[in-house]
């Protein structure tokens, strides 16, 4: 057996289902957050930067329909180049009015199906009412629909001293109702969350297994410039995983993942403002650790799913 057979990856999902591999084209929407408006709370999530996990590109001046073709544009020069994901990654996404998602999801129109060959729609799983819902379980007819749920971490009580202001139940409501729609449901987990630890990652990984969701992002814990986690790091509260203890906690979180879940991300890129792990400004080759950790284990994906 070949060690890329170990886990089910994002790439070799792609060319399953679309026949080529996908690339993301990141926008930013211009939606809000509930934990920065006073909705929930202020300031963000820890570890959230201004620009909500996201790009940026709005407040920089570049409008969605700029931001698409320059992305689709990028992504039709690349070797070996597919088509595109659509992914609205900034803040919550559905937290809006349905008619300000049906607006922006206007813009990708003239495009989907062609150069966009999916829409992934990023937001939380307390910000996910049924009319934005409704929205997308038509737009899924037109193009294949993504929602992206950030858990995080399995444990109200990290949940809650990270700022991120909702519960492992709301999170599987949410999975519930999406996949009643007929919705592709993507996860996203972050090792090394204070207080949360390698048995927290553990019972995360059997939370995402057992919630059903298709699809998991994982990424290690990074500290970036104008978060509340900076500050902490700075006082020596916070601790980042090196490389190699990385490797050892995701092969620990896919070996208890279900063996059919698609691993969209495997770790974090470095955005701009990074403090911490430094290892994450390069190409740090989490892939090739996971594989040769799990060869080494004489394990795969799914190995402990369930216990």
């Amino acid at each position: 057996m070949r060690i890329a057979q170990r886990f089910r990856s994002f790439r070799d999902w792609c060319v399953e289902r679309f026949g080529e591999n996908l690339h993301r084209v990141a926008l930013d929407a211009g939606s809000q957050c509930p934990n920065r408006d006073g909705s929930k709370g202020f300031g963000g999530c820890h570890y959230c930067d201004v620009d909500g996990s996201g790009t940026g590109a709005l407040r920089e001046g570049r409008d969605l329909a700029a931001q698409l073709r320059d992305g689709l544009a990028r992504v039709a020069r690349r070797k070996h180049s597919g088509r595109a994901i659509a992914y609205l990654q900034s803040y919550s996404n559905t937290y809006v009015p349905a008619e300000r998602l049906e607006e922006v999801l206007a813009v990708l129109a003239p495009h989907a199906g062609r150069e966009i060959a999916a829409v992934s729609i990023a937001t939380r799983p307390d910000t996910l009412p049924e009319s934005a819902l409704d929205v997308l379980e038509r737009w899924n007819a037109r193009a294949p629909v993504w929602i992206e749920l950030g858990l995080e971490s399995a444990s109200d009580k990290v949940l809650l001293d990270i700022n991120r202001l909702h519960t492992l139940a709301e999170f599987h409501d949410a999975v519930r109702r999406v996949k009643r729609r007929g919705l592709l449901c993507v996860a996203h987990a972050i090792l090394g969350l204070p207080g949360d630890g390698r048995e927290g990652a553990h019972r995360t990984a059997l939370e995402l297994a057992k919630s059903g969701v298709d699809g998991v992002k994982a990424h290690q814990l990074m500290v970036l410039e104008r978060t509340v986690l900076a500050h902490r790091w700075r006082q020596g509260a916070v601790s980042t995983l090196e490389l190699a203890d990385y490797a050892a906690w995701l092969a620990d979180f896919v070996e208890r993942l279900a063996p059919e879940q698609v691993l969209h991300r495997l770790h974090g890129d470095a955005p701009s403002g990074l403090l911490a792990p430094q290892w994450s400004r390069i190409n740090p080759g989490v892939r090739e650790a996971l594989e040769a950790e799990l060869e080494r284990r004489g394990t795969r994906q799914g190995a402990f799913h369930g216990s």
